[in-house]
C-alpha cells in the first residue's frame, strides 16, 4: 500500500543534530515525514517540490524550512541528473532541552518554528548567507563551534521578512495520529500519481474505505473534494511548464495528466483567471520588462 514513509533520523552520539550533504540519490526519497525539523538547500538541480498540499518548483539555491511531521518530497525534472545536490540540516524540537526556546532571548527563533509547521519558503539575500553558513557548518570539526553556527542560521532566519508560508490553511495539529496516517497515506497517492490516470476509487483504497465514505472523510478534513485537490496540483503544474517550457498548450494539457484540452482551459481559466496561452504571454512580458 502506497503511503507518506515515516523516516527514522540517525545521529551520531555526540551530535544533537545532524547536517548532511546529499547527491541527486538523495532526491530518490519518496514523500515522507519525521519528527524533526528540516532546513534544506538545494545547490544543484530542479524539479517539483512536495510540502504537505502544497506543489512549487524548485531550482537551485532554493531555501525552506519544514516543522515536525510535515510531509514532504523533492522530485528532478530529470531523475538521472547527476548535478543534483543538497545541505540538510535536520534537529528535533528539543535538540538543546525542552525549553530552550522558550527564553526571551530566543522568542523569535521560537516564533519561527511555529511557522514552520506550515512550510517556509524564503528568497532574498538570506539565501546566499545559509549557503555559506551551511558549507561552513559541513567543514567545521568543533561541535561547539558547529552548533554556534546552526544557531546563527536559525536566528537570521527568524529576522527575515522575505518568505512565504507553503501551507497556510494547515489543520494538521488538529489531525488524531490516525487521521494524520490516513491523509498521508492519500497524499503520497496524489503526488505519485497526479500526472497520470488518477481515480477516487483507487485513492479510497489506499485507506481502506468505500469511495463514498472516503469522499465525505477527505472534505471533512482537506475542506476540498479529492478533485478539486487534484485538479489544483495539475493546475500548479501546469503553471511551472508554461513558464518554463516551450511546449504548446496541449502537451502541457496531457503532461499535467488532464485528458481533455477543453476541460484543461476550463480548469485551468477559472481557478488563473486567465487562459493558459494568456498565463505564457503575461509571463513573457513581464520578463521583457525587467
Amino acid at each position: 500500500m502506497l503511503k507518506a514513509s515515516f523516516e527514522i533520523i540517525t545521529r551520531a552520539g555526540k551530535e544533537s543534530f545532524t547536517i548532511r550533504e546529499f547527491d541527486r540519490k538523495g532526491f530518490s526519497a519518496p514523500f515522507h515525514y519525521h519528527p524533526e525539523y528540516e532546513l534544506t538547500f538545494i545547490t544543484q538541480g530542479k524539479g517539483e517540490r512536495f510540502v504537505g498540499s502544497d506543489m512549487s518548483a524548485f531550482e537551485e539555491n532554493d531555501l525552506v524550512l519544514l516543522g515536525a511531521d510535515l510531509p514532504h518530497c523533492w522530485k528532478l525534472d530529470t531523475p538521472k541528473d547527476t548535478t543534483a545536490g543538497s545541505f540538510v540540516i535536520q534537529f528535533s524540537p528539543d535538540f538543546l532541552g525542552g525549553h530552550f526556546f522558550d527564553t526571551p532571548e530566543l522568542s523569535r527563533i521560537s516564533d519561527l518554528l511555529k511557522k514552520s509547521n506550515s512550510g517556509i519558503e524564503f528568497s532574498g539575500r538570506i539565501k546566499n548567507q545559509v549557503r555559506e553558513s551551511m558549507q561552513q557548518m559541513l567543514l567545521e570539526k568543533d561541535n561547539f563551534e558547529r552548533l554556534l553556527l546552526f544557531l546563527k542560521i536559525l536566528h537570521s532566519l527568524s529576522l527575515s521578512d522575505q518568505y512565504r508560508l507553503l501551507n497556510k490553511n494547515t489543520d494538521s495539529e488538529a489531525y488524531s495520529h490516525d487521521n494524520r496516517e490516513r491523509i498521508l497515506k492519500v497524499f503520497a497517492y496524489i503526488v505519485e500519481h497526479f500526472r497520470s490516470d488518477i481515480s477516487v476509487a483507487n485513492a479510497a483504497a489506499t485507506i481502506g474505505m468505500t469511495t463514498n465514505a472516503f469522499c465525505r472523510y477527505f472534505k471533512k478534513m482537506t475542506r476540498k473534494t479529492f478533485i478539486e485537490t487534484v485538479i489544483d496540483y495539475r493546475i500548479s503544474y501546469a503553471t511551472q511548464l508554461l513558464v518554463q517550457t516551450d511546449y504548446n498548450i496541449t502537451n502541457i494539457c496531457y503532461e499535467c495528466g488532464f485528458r481533455d484540452i477543453s476541460h484543461f482551459y476550463k480548469m485551468f481559466t477559472a481557478r488563473m483567471q486567465m487562459s493558459p496561452l494568456n498565463y505564457r504571454k503575461r509571463f513573457l512580458n513581464t520578463i521583457n520588462l525587467s
